[in-house]
């Protein structure tokens, strides 16, 4: 069933390619300073960032929550992450931070995915619920990203260094919180065959 918190995540989704293309362009054009190549990709992600934000919370305060929202909203999530982690770090193949970081945000979560998926088809998916640690790995990680999208300093800020900073916090946050959803699944799976 389509409605606006299902909608708000398929343009999440619609967003990726407008990005990639902002991304691919050579744009030599400039923003109060700063190259409007940076603006545009960080205003696209922003606006992402905030559709995340209000199709839960719509889909929630008008009680339209359903399993395709339910479905759509993580994978868009995390393709609209993958996609800005990969532009970076071809952006900045020098940075050894962000390459790493990109590696394990992405592995983490085609690993998590997998789990999930897994422990669904067992009907225990809620042994895998996302617990405040993932939370706080999306809260650094969407943070980093826009930082390193955004790349001028800002009133003074280094921005970038700020981003490549919250990136190391979210990637050591994706190890701790992957490690925590292998442990639940490999006692939930345990406690299984003990009552099996």
């Amino acid at each position: 069933m389509m409605n606006l918190p299902n909608l708000l995540t398929l343009f999440r989704i619609f967003i990726i390619p407008v990005f990639v293309l902002v991304a691919l362009l050579d744009m030599k054009s400039t923003f109060f300073g700063m190259p409007l190549q940076n603006f545009l990709m960080w205003l696209l992600f922003a606006l992402a960032g905030v559709t995340d934000y209000f199709d839960g919370y719509l889909a929630r305060k008008l009680n339209v929550m359903s399993p395709f929202g339910a479905f759509l909203d993580p994978v868009a999530d995390k393709l609209i992450v993958a996609v800005a982690l990969i532009i970076i770090a071809v952006d900045n193949p020098q940075s050894l931070i962000i390459v790493l970081s990109t590696i394990i945000i992405i592995c983490r979560e085609i690993t998590i995915s997998a789990l999930r998926e897994w422990m669904a088809s067992l009907g225990r998916r809620n042994s895998v619920a996302v617990s405040w640690i993932g939370k706080w790995k999306t809260t650094f990680q969407m943070g980093a990203i826009g930082c390193l999208l955004f790349k001028a300093d800002f009133f003074g800020l280094p921005i970038f260094l700020i981003g490549e900073v919250g990136l190391i916090i979210a990637a050591a946050l994706t190890i701790y919180s992957m490690v925590d959803y292998l442990v639940l699944a490999y006692q939930s799976e345990k406690n299984h065959q003990k009552e099996g």
